[in-house]
């Protein structure tokens, strides 16, 4: 146990596009790029980068969720959009640009690529990484040949509610979970304890804990109304969770296996700390 205290897996969280709005899940699959759903689509703008709330924060107003046929895609002032799971066969394949990794996406069709247009105000596309694109976590970091989605860098992301709960003691006014994106969010662990983590293990799924997670100006963009909110929280991060200039909060995963179903309540058990 953490410190004598019962840690659990409190809150499950994926995005199936990159940057769009998160949605809340009760149990998820373990899959080789993250939790399933977990970002394998991504807009991309004229060059085919990646394109996040970082540029265009009314992303956060655009929601998706999983159905029978495909993803559906919500927005305010528009008609719902069915996305295919995967694209037709025939879609045009192209090298896609995220961060400073380049690799193969599947581009979606004429008709959702509008859509997304249109509501951003701003020319792109949706792609899909297909199985069959492998896209390298940072070999520092990797276990067993990690590979990750479309995520920035790492599979898995996750902190506990009392480090959220030690930051909003600290602002004016307090920000939801939402602002942080994580996949999982743990209960029962002191504030700041998974910075210490060096593997833990959720259910039954084994995980290393690989490395912090350096924050963004997205921790200011309110994910409802897709606006920036000013220079909080990370004005406040930074008086106490800077290191090497970066402003820290929470830790990214790589999972040792796959193929494990998490659920809300699952038992998280730390198997060793950093330094052991």
């Amino acid at each position: 146990m953490e410190e004598n205290r019962e840690v659990v897996l409190r809150s499950i969280y994926v995005y199936p596009v990159k940057s769009l709005k998160g949605m809340a899940l009760e149990e998820a699959r373990v899959e080789p790029r993250g939790l399933q759903y977990d970002r394998r689509w991504m807009l991309v703008d004229k060059g085919n980068t990646f394109i996040t709330q970082r540029e265009r924060p009314r992303m956060a107003m655009i929601s998706v969720r999983p159905e029978a046929e495909g993803l559906r895609a919500s927005a305010g002032g528009m008609e719902d959009l069915l996305i295919p799971y995967e694209p037709e066969q025939s879609s045009a394949r192209v090298q896609v640009k995220v961060w400073r990794s380049v690799c193969g996406a599947l581009v979606a069709g004429r008709e959702v690529n509008e859509w997304f247009s249109r509501f951003l105000q701003l020319p792109c596309r949706l792609v899909y990484m297909p199985d069959d694109v492998r896209r390298a976590v940072n070999p520092v970091y990797a276990v067993n040949r990690s590979i990750v989605s479309f995520a920035d860098g790492y599979p898995f992301h996750v902190f506990g509610e009392a480090s959220l709960a030690d930051l909003n003691e600290r602002l004016d006014a307090p920000v939801p979970v939402n602002r942080f994106r994580p996949n999982f969010v743990l209960s029962g662990a002191a504030a700041f304890a998974e910075d210490d983590w060096k593997r833990i293990k959720i259910g039954d799924t084994l995980f290393h804990v690989v490395k912090p997670c350096d924050r963004c100006v997205i921790t200011t963009t309110d994910q409802e109304r897709g606006v920036p909110t000013g220079r909080e929280p990370l004005k406040t991060l930074a008086t106490y969770r800077t290191v090497s200039n970066k402003v820290l909060f929470g830790q990214y995963l790589v999972a040792e296996r796959y193929g494990g179903q998490l659920r809300i309540g699952d038992r998280v058990e730390i198997i060793s700390r950093k330094g052991q």
